[in-house]
């Protein structure tokens, strides 16, 4: 028995609706579903651009005695340029570390002490955060370093949050993918539950398996369409709800929502792959649940 996809589609129309408040309720309930997926990508997103901005700012400093010669202190300077843990130094004089202090300590520490007291500096960006005790290590005590700092324990603390905020965005979305399929299975097992009559005359007169499922099938596929169309809103919604789109400039660098912003393609991608999901989803699960309940 031939399958034509005007056939396919008209019968996918009439069963959802036929049973359109199932149909709506399961439209939601993906729909939701797609959209607590996209949304914890979205933020994964985000928090990954977070951290790479936190990255490019965590400093080691390397502190030059007031005392080392001009010798000492290029020596240092060339150690620091040819170190593999090292994007960048930028040199800071005594005229600026002491300028610095100013505003920093106290003022009578202050008043106690003179432009001469205070070290020369280097004041260098990682490639990675996690280096950072490796160049202590490399550094300290070498002739005319007075001493290396480091952000030690929010190196630490950052990079355990990250781990954690990353691993809980995947599991959030991976069982909310495993909920939407199950509940586009429950749903077309429903609709074939009521139908059950008419397909075993439709299986008494000669139809084929593939002939009683694509029907079944193309309803999974809409209802996923469907509610990822919604999710997609959703995700649109949030992602300029909450800013998202904010343009980092030098004024907000410090504000995490710019911190974490993405460019329209980045998000756009979001979409595209929550509408590939709802789509893959629908068809999967209400394949499977004809195959399961169906036994056809």
């Amino acid at each position: 028995m031939p399958v034509s996809a005007s056939y396919v589609s008209r019968e996918a129309v009439t069963n959802l609706w036929r049973n359109r408040l199932m149909t709506v309720a399961a439209i939601l309930t993906v729909a939701v579903s797609l959209a607590l997926v996209g949304s914890s990508l979205l933020l994964k997103q985000g928090a990954s651009k977070a951290t790479e901005q936190w990255q490019n700012g965590v400093q080691a400093i390397v502190w030059v005695k007031p005392t080392a010669p001009p010798s000492q202190s290029a020596a240092i300077k060339s150690e620091l340029d040819n170190s593999p843990y090292i994007k960048s130094c930028v040199f800071r004089s005594q005229s600026f570390d002491y300028n610095e202090a100013r505003v920093i300590e106290p003022a009578d520490e202050f008043a106690a002490t003179a432009e001469a007291d205070y070290p020369s500096s280097y004041r260098c960006v990682l490639n990675d955060p996690s280096q950072a005790a490796a160049v202590y290590q490399n550094f300290i005590g070498r002739p005319g370093v007075y001493d290396v700092k480091y952000p030690g324990q929010q190196i630490k603390t950052m990079q355990s949050v990250i781990r954690i905020l990353q691993w809980v965005f995947l599991s959030v979305a991976v069982i909310l993918l495993l909920s939407a399929s199950v509940l586009i299975l429950n749903t077309i097992r429903m609709a074939i539950f009521a139908r059950r009559r008419e397909v075993s005359v439709m299986k008494l007169v000669g139809a084929t398996n593939w002939f009683i499922r694509l029907p079944f099938m193309a309803e999974g596929l809409m209802q996923g369409l469907a509610g990822a169309a919604v999710a997609v809103l959703v995700v649109l919604a949030l992602y300029w709800g909450i800013g998202l789109d904010t343009v980092k400039t030098a004024a907000n660098q410090g504000n995490i929502i710019a911190q974490m912003s993405l460019s329209g393609w980045e998000v756009a991608g979001t979409c595209i792959l929550v509408g590939a999901v709802g789509v893959v989803v629908g068809v999967v699960g209400s394949a499977f649940a004809v195959r399961r309940f169906l036994d056809v």
